[in-house]
């Protein structure tokens, strides 16, 4: 606090930081843009699946993946191609892999272009708890909300990104909490063509669970928002 009681002013932040920022943000523009001219989900279940031999496919499926979650494709579509086209349990293992190296890729990002210039201003007492409970608590705040429905992927990855949670608790955290609900919509991508299996309705089921606590939580956050106005 100052003598006259107000709360002092963040520190400068170097002109090179405010560029950094400039360009992350020109490059997910950029890769989200991209998006008119091509799409990962169509790229992967196009001719390329047929002309590749499946030991590369597989890990080329993750790597377009990854990069697909940068350009801010939603993950369930790209879980559905996984499913589609690789089965339950390789689907499974390469969208884990590509959710993780998606992540670890904004992360990287936006730890290197953003989290200069933005962390001296998370000074809001939100802001400031947020970024806190991220950095002291690096590995398990990023698992609990990559188990909570609704979320936004990007979201998570950029708020540790700019917090002080370590490069490898963000990875594991990122790599076990995307399997639940990754599992889900490859083994009901997976068994689409058997809607009366037992994979798929318990899978159809769940998708549909999911839906409705992503629901509660908007309608929950919204309340918070309402409440914290009125305050």
């Amino acid at each position: 606090m100052s003598e006259h009681g107000s709360t002092p002013a963040p520190p400068a932040t170097p002109r090179s930081a405010w560029w950094r920022l400039a360009l992350l943000i020109a490059l997910l523009g950029a890769a989200a843009g991209s998006l008119l001219l091509w799409s990962p989900t169509e790229l992967l279940s196009g001719g390329l699946a047929d002309r590749m031999p499946g030991y590369w496919f597989a890990p080329l499926f993750a790597l377009v993946y990854a990069v697909g979650t940068l350009a801010f494709v939603p993950r369930p579509a790209l879980n559905a191609a996984a499913g589609l086209l690789l089965g339950i349990q390789q689907g499974l293992a390469m969208a884990v892999l590509g959710t993780t190296l998606g992540a670890a890729m904004a992360f990287g990002l936006g730890r290197g272009l953003g989290r200069e210039a933005l962390r001296p201003h998370l000074r809001g007492k939100v802001l400031a708890a947020l970024d806190r409970r991220f950095t002291e608590q690096g590995f398990r705040s990023v698992l609990v909300l990559r188990l909570m429905p609704g979320v936004p992927f990007q979201a998570i990855n950029f708020g540790a990104a700019f917090s002080g949670t370590g490069a490898l608790p963000f990875v594991l955290a990122t790599a076990i909490g995307a399997v639940p609900t990754t599992a889900v919509y490859v083994t009901a991508a997976a068994s689409a063509g058997e809607p009366g299996s037992a994979a798929f309705l318990v899978s159809a089921g769940l998708i549909a669970l999911l839906g409705l606590g992503s629901a509660a939580g908007l309608w929950r956050a919204a309340r918070a928002r309402r409440r914290a106005t009125a305050a």
